[in-house]
C-alpha cells in the first residue's frame, strides 16, 4: 500500500538515484585515490632507488663492499622498507639489507626481471611501471611494492683497472627497493570506509530532504485535492481548497474550486427550474382552482352592484370588490405567464393612474402602519405603452415590500417620475447573441447581476476554459477563467463548435488586442475587446439610434435597507429576507416583467436608512 502513493515513489527514485550517482563517485574516488596513493610510493621509491645508486657509486668504483652494504643496512631499517638489493647481471644478489639473501640467485622469470629478460637480452631503458611490481609475501600477509633501478655502465667503469666490465655491457645489474604497504592500505582502507559513511548519511540526508520538500509540494495538495474530491462526492459542493501555491497542483486547486462553484451554481439552477417547474404546475392548478370562486365573487358583488345603485358608499366599496376581483383574476393568470415566459399585452396607458390603483389596494395597510405616500412628478408626463395590470402588480407588491421593511413605527415612501434621456451605452442588453454558425452564445445558467451572460470558449497553452461577457452594453463586468493566461496566441471561439470569434484584421485602439465579434439577431454585430485590462467596446446599431427617451420611476422607502451580501441575490427567484413570511417570489415576478418591457429595474440600499428601487420603461414601446 505505501507504493501505491506518489509520494513514496517519487522519495524511492529519487533515493535510488542517488544512491547508485554517489555509488558510481566513491568507486571512482576509490580508485583514483588508490591510484594516487600507489603513484606516489612508486614515485618515493624510485627517488630511493636513485638516491641509493648515487650514494654508493663511489664505493662502488673503489669496491669498498663493506662500506657499500653497511649504507645498504642503514636505508634498509627506515619505516616501511621491507628490503634492499643489489643484483648483478647474472641475478645473484651481492647486497642486501636482509643478510640471509646474500649470494643467493633470483629467478628471472619473475620479481619484474621478464620485462627486462623477456628476449633473453637485457633492455637498456624501461618504464618506472615495467620495473614496479605489487605482490604479498604470504595470502594472509600486507601488500608490498618492489621497483628495480638499473645500474648503467659508465666510462669509468669499464676503463677501471680493477674491474672486468667490457665497453659494450650497457647494464651492469639492478637496484631492487621493496616497500611495504601496510600504511597505504589503512589510509584506502578508512577512505573507503568515510567514503560509505559519507554515502549513507548523504542518502538519508537527500532522502529526507526530497520527504519534506515532496510532503510539502505534493503529498500534501495532492491529499488535499482527494479529500476534496471525496467531499464533493459525498454532496458537499461548498467544500474549497484553501493555502493554493503558485503551481501546477495550485492551479489545479484553483481549477477544482472553479469547477465545484460552477457544480453548485449548475445545481442551484436545476433546483431552481425545478421549483419553477412546480410553480408552473401549481400556477395551472391555482387558475382553475381559483378563478372558479373568483367567478362567484365577481358574479355576485357585480350583481349586488346593479341593486344598490342608490348607495354611493356601498357602490364605491363593490366597485373596489369588482375591480379587485378581476385583478386577482390577472394576478393568477399572470403568475402563470411570469412561469411560461409570455410575452405582456401592451397598449397605451397613463402611468399616474396605474400608480393611484395600486395605492388604493394598499393603502389601508400603509394607513394601519402609519406610512405616509409622497408623490413627485413632473408635468404633462406622456402615455406608456405598457400591460397595466403587470406594472400595476409590480407597483404593489414593492410598496408591499417597503411597508414590511419600514415596520410599525411607520416612515415614509416617496414616489418620483420623471422623463429622462439616456444613451443605449451602459443601458441596452444583449438578449441574443451567436456564433457565425448561428449557435447560441447566451450562458443561461451565469449570471452577471441577474442577467444571461455571454459565453466565449478560450485555448491557450493548451489549456481549455469559459469566460463569461456582460450582457450589459457598456458595463464591462466581465469575468476570466483563473486557469487560462491570455496572450497573443489565446484561441476565442464558440463552446459549441470551435468557431472563432475573433474579428479578422481588426485589433482594439486602446491596446491592441483582438477584437471579439457577436451576431445580435436583428441588431447587427456587438465587438468588445478580449483583454481583461481593457474597456473598449463598440455596437453600431445602438449607438447609431441615439439617445433613447425613457420614464423613470423611483420608489424610496425609509426602511431598514437591504444588507450588500443580499443586495446582489434580491431578484433570485425563492430569495427571501423575510423568512417564513415571505416566498421570494415578489422581485422575481417584477424583474421579469420590467425585463418584458425592455425595462430596467435597479436597487440602491444602506442598511437602517432605506431602500431606492428604480424603474426606467422606454417611452417608446412595441406592442
Amino acid at each position: 500500500m505505501l507504493f501505491k502513493k506518489i509520494g513514496f515513489r517519487l522519495i524511492f527514485a529519487v533515493a535510488l538515484t542517488s544512491l547508485v550517482i554517489i555509488g558510481v563517485f566513491a568507486y571512482f574516488n576509490i580508485t583514483s585515490q588508490s591510484s594516487s596513493l600507489i603513484s606516489e610510493v612508486e614515485r618515493h621509491a624510485n627517488q630511493l632507488g636513485e638516491t641509493v645508486i648515487s650514494s654508493t657509486r663511489f664505493d662502488m668504483m673503489l669496491n669498498q663492499r663493506d662500506r657499500i652494504q653497511q649504507t645498504i643496512n642503514s636505508i634498509g631499517t627506515q619505516p616501511q622498507i621491507r628490503d634492499v638489493r643489489i643484483i648483478n647481471k647474472i641475478g645473484e644478489i651481492i647486497y642486501s639489507s636482509d643478510s640471509k639473501n646474500i649470494n643467493k640467485m633470483v629467478d628471472k622469470r619473475a620479481e619484474s626481471c621478464y620485462a627486462c629478460h623477456s628476449e633473453d637480452q637485457p633492455l637498456e631503458q624501461i618504464s618506472i611501471t615495467e620495473r614496479t611490481r605489487i605482490f604479498k609475501i604470504h595470502p594472509d600477509s600486507n601488500r608490498v611494492l618492489g621497483i628495480i633501478t638499473p645500474i648503467y655502465n659508465e666510462t669509468s667503469c669499464w676503463q677501471a683497472n680493477c674491474h672486468a666490465h667490457p665497453k659494450n655491457q650497457k647494464v651492469l645489474g639492478v637496484l631492487d627497493v621493496s616497500i611495504s604497504l601496510a600504511e597505504v592500505d589503512n589510509a584506502i582502507i578508512t577512505r573507503e570506509l568515510e567514503i560509505v559513511i559519507f554515502a549513507i548519511v548523504a542518502i538519508i540526508a537527500v532522502g529526507l530532504l526530497i520527504a519534506f520538500f515532496v510532503r510539502r509540494w505534493v503529498s500534501n495538495p495532492v491529499n488535499d485535492l482527494l479529500n476534496a474530491t471525496l467531499q464533493v462526492s459525498q454532496g458537499n459542493l461548498n467544500y474549497a481548497i484553501k493555502d493554493l501555491s503558485d503551481d501546477e497542483i495550485g492551479k489545479l486547486g484553483s481549477s477544482f474550486n472553479n469547477m465545484t462553484k460552477k457544480l453548485a451554481e449548475a445545481r442551484m439552477q436545476l433546483f431552481q427550474s425545478d421549483k419553477m417547474a412546480s410553480l408552473g404546475r401549481l400556477a395551472a392548478g391555482v387558475a382553475h382552482e381559483i378563478n372558479n370562486p373568483l367567478t362567484g365573487v365577481l358574479t355576485y358583488s357585480s350583481f349586488l352592484l346593479k341593486r344598490t345603485k342608490d348607495n354611493p358608499e356601498l357602490q364605491e366599496d363593490l366597485n373596489i370588490i369588482v375591480r379587485e376581483t378581476i385583478r386577482s383574476r390577472e394576478i393568477v393568470k399572470s403568475l402563470l405567464d411570469f412561469a411560461r415566459q409570455s410575452v405582456p399585452r401592451k397598449s397605451n396607458a397613463n402611468l399616474n393612474e396605474i400608480i393611484d390603483k395600486a395605492i388604493i389596494v394598499v393603502e389601508k395597510q400603509l394607513s394601519v402602519k402609519k406610512i405616509k405616500i409622497i408623490r413627485k412628478s413632473e408635468n404633462n408626463l406622456p402615455p406608456i405603452t405598457v400591460d397595466s395590470n403587470q406594472i400595476q402588480q409590480v407597483f404593489i407588491n414593492l410598496f408591499v415590500n417597503a411597508s414590511d421593511a419600514i415596520g410599525k413605527d411607520g416612515g415614509t415612501i416617496t414616489i418620483v417620475k420623471k422623463q429622462i434621456s439616456l444613451s443605449p451605452f451602459g443601458v441596452a442588453q444583449i438578449k441574443k447573441a451567436s456564433c457565425p454558425k448561428r449557435h447560441s452564445l447566451i450562458d443561461n445558467d451565469f449570471k452577471i447581476d441577474g442577467l444571461p451572460a455571454l459565453k466565449v470558449k478560450v485555448v491557450s497553452a493548451g489549456n481549455g476554459g469559459i469566460i463569461h461577457l456582460d450582457p450589459v452594453y457598456g458595463k464591462h463586468r466581465n469575468h476570466y477563467y483563473p486557469g487560462v493566461k491570455i496572450d497573443k496566441e489565446t484561441k476565442f471561439v464558440c463552446p459549441d463548435c470551435d468557431t472563432s470569434l475573433v474579428q479578422p484584421d481588426k485589433s482594439c485602439p486602446q491596446c491592441g488586442a483582438p477584437v471579439l465579434a457577436f451576431e445580435i439577431s436583428g441588431q447587427g454585430v456587438y465587438e468588445v475587446c478580449s483583454s481583461e485590462n481593457s474597456n473598449w467596446e463598440k455596437w453600431d446599431f445602438v449607438d447609431s439610434s441615439g439617445l433613447k427617451e425613457y420614464i423613470e420611476i423611483r420608489i424610496s422607502d425609509t426602511g431598514c435597507g437591504i444588507s450588500k451580501d443580499d443586495l446582489p441575490k434580491i431578484f433570485e427567484p425563492f430569495f427571501s429576507t423575510k423568512g417564513q413570511k415571505g416566498t421570494g417570489l415578489g422581485l422575481a415576478v417584477i424583474w421579469g416583467i420590467i425585463d418584458n418591457h425592455n425595462g430596467t429595474i435597479s436597487v440602491e440600499s444602506e442598511e437602517e436608512k432605506g431602500t431606492t428601487f428604480i424603474i426606467r420603461l422606454p417611452l417608446t414601446q412595441q406592442k
